[in-house]
Parts: C-alpha cells; structure tokens; sequence
C-alpha cells in the first residue's frame, strides 16, 4: 500500500497544509530568502508527522473537525522537521537529500545554521497563533527533547561502547518525540482542556522508534536512487545505529579490533568501509533490527484498540505498517 492510499481520508486537508507550508515560506520581502525557502518546498515530501496531526485530530474527535489551527499546527509541525533536516544535513556533512543539493552544499554552513533557526521561529510564530498552552508545551518540550537527541548522538560519536538503551535514549528523544508530539497536539485541538488517555502520544512515540529503527537500517542496505540521499552516512560520521550494534554483538574479541580499525579508517576509506558494510549484511544485524522495528509497530498499533473502527484509525494501522514493509522497497 502507497502513503497516497493511506492518507485518502485526509488528503484535501493535506493539501490545504501544503499550501499553508507554502505561503509561510514566501511571506517575505527579501528575494534571497525567497530563493532558498522555495528550494525548500519538495511537493515529493511524505508529510507524515503533519498527517498524523490531522488524524490524531479526526480520530479523537466524535465529528470530523478541520479548522484553520489544525492545519496551522500540522503546517508548524512540518516546519520544525524540515529545520531539524536542514541542521542534521550540516552537522553530518550531507550532500544530497530528496535527489537534490542539500541546503549546506548549496548555499554554505552559514546559510544552513541561519535557515533552520528562521524555520523554527516561522513555526512557533504559527504555534503561538493558536494560543493553547497546552499546544505551546506539547510541541516546545519535543523539540527540546529533538536538540538533546541531536546533541547527544553528536557527543557519542566514535564511542564503540554505546549501549543499546543508550541508543533508545537518542532515537526517542530526536526522531520519537515529534511523532509523540504530532499525535498529541492533534488530539489537544480536538479535546481543547481535556488530557486526553495519553494513547495516541504513545502511538506515535512507539511508531517514531520504529521509523527511525527503518531508516537506520536503510542507511546500509538502501537503494540511493530510492532514497534520495547518500547511504552509509551514520559510520562515515562515527555514528553508531541499531544494526551496527547487533554487529558488534555477534563479533569476539578478534573480529571487534578487526571492525573497530575499519571503522576509524572507513570515515576515509571507501574501501573499509565496503569491508564492514558486507559483514554486516552477510550478517543477522540487520534482520534483527527489522525485528526490534516491528515490535514497535505492534506497541503503536496497540495504543489504537480502545479507538472506533473508522477509516481514520485504518490509516494509523496500515501507516504503522506501511513503515516496515513499505519501507522494504527502498532496500538493495
């Protein structure tokens, strides 16, 4: 199943927060600034973290509310992944993303550092809008929790000692905590001044693990030509994932020194890095981490059994599939 089929029940309103995303970005005076945030807008985009805003809204809700501050957040939350983006891209040296020149490649460091900065703001200017505080709270808390993720994966680089729950720790705090929030804040718009059960938070911190478990294991078996972007990025930057850590399980003490010096050198060496790249595909570290993924789909997917059968909560469960086996497509 394709996302389009997935988020049919929300697809006017996924258009309206394109179109919203849009015109935030050329509400400016200044041609230069026009230039990079058109550049920004890619119509090839999933919009995922912005769907589930909406869906989380509808399916919490007993009428199918669609209001301007919906869309405003869905739009905002848009906006803090995309600023994430344009900071991750410079702080790993990334050349491409989306089939195109990523912003620091293009533009410079400078550009890139002052870009995602002036995406931020754009997005709580939008958040600020709504004036929910307990909207306001949601999304500043994850995006905390996004720069400690971001700063801690950057602190433990080349640190061959990372745990597994060292790991978690990141992937919840950097990738999961936007999902959680995205889900979240949509039921917040729903139910203003009610917490809501917390299940769709959960729903969408257990699905954001699981996505980022997936995009690190595409980052060593990936298609580039499908993905858009450069694989083998994490181990050039001496950042540890999922998969390598189960290689690093498996290994004794011989083959740990073996993978530890091709490590080092792999951050140069195109061939060293081919050397540990086979041995983990030949492998189980990256079918076990396929495996710990979809657990954290059955742990979203279950959050959603007190929910009514609709085709809104529909698109959660095959969404929260959609990320494992959808995401096979892109493998080599």
């Amino acid at each position: 199943m394709q996302l389009k089929e997935i988020f049919h029940p929300i697809e006017e309103e996924l258009l309206e927060v394109g179109r919203v995303l849009q015109g935030c970005l050329e509400r400016t005076a200044y041609k230069s600034i026009s230039e990079i945030n058109r550049y920004l807008i890619d119509p090839r985009g999933k919009r995922i973290r912005s769907a589930l805003v909406l869906l989380s809204a509808k399916t919490s809700h007993r009428s199918p509310v669609v209001n301007p501050q919906l869309i405003n957040i869905a739009c905002a939350v848009e906006l803090i992944h995309m600023a994430s983006l344009v900071h991750d891209d410079l702080i790993d040296h990334s050349s491409l993303r989306h089939h195109k020149p990523t912003i620091n490649s293009r533009w410079g460091e400078e550009v890139s550092i002052a870009l995602g900065d002036y995406l931020y703001s754009v997005a709580f200017e939008l958040i600020a809008d709504c004036g929910n505080p307990d909207i306001i709270r949601c999304i500043s808390s994850a995006t905390k929790a996004m720069c400690e993720g971001e700063l801690l994966q950057v602190c433990e680089r080349n640190n061959l000692d990372l745990s597994k729950d060292r790991y978690f720790v990141i992937v919840k705090k950097k990738t999961a905590s936007l999902f959680a929030a995205s889900c979240q804040a949509g039921e917040l718009i729903s139910n203003p001044g009610k917490t809501g059960t917390g299940r769709l938070k959960k729903y969408g911190l257990n699905f954001g693990i699981a996505f980022q478990i997936i995009d690190d294991c595409l980052d060593w078996v990936g298609r580039e030509e499908i993905l858009g972007k450069t694989t083998g990025a994490d181990l050039r930057a001496g950042e540890f994932t999922l998969p390598f850590l189960y290689l690093l399980d498996n290994a004794d003490a011989k083959e740990f020194e073996e993978i530890k010096k091709l490590q080092y050198l792999s951050q140069q060496d195109k061939e060293a890095f081919n050397i540990v790249k086979e041995r983990l595909i030949n492998s189980s570290a990256v079918l076990k981490a396929e495996e710990e993924a979809r657990r954290y789909t059955v742990k979203a997917k279950d959050q959603l059994k007190d929910i009514n059968d609709s085709p809104l909560k529909k698109s959660m469960l095959d969404l929260a599939d959609y990320i494992v086996a959808g995401q096979t497509q892109s493998r080599t």
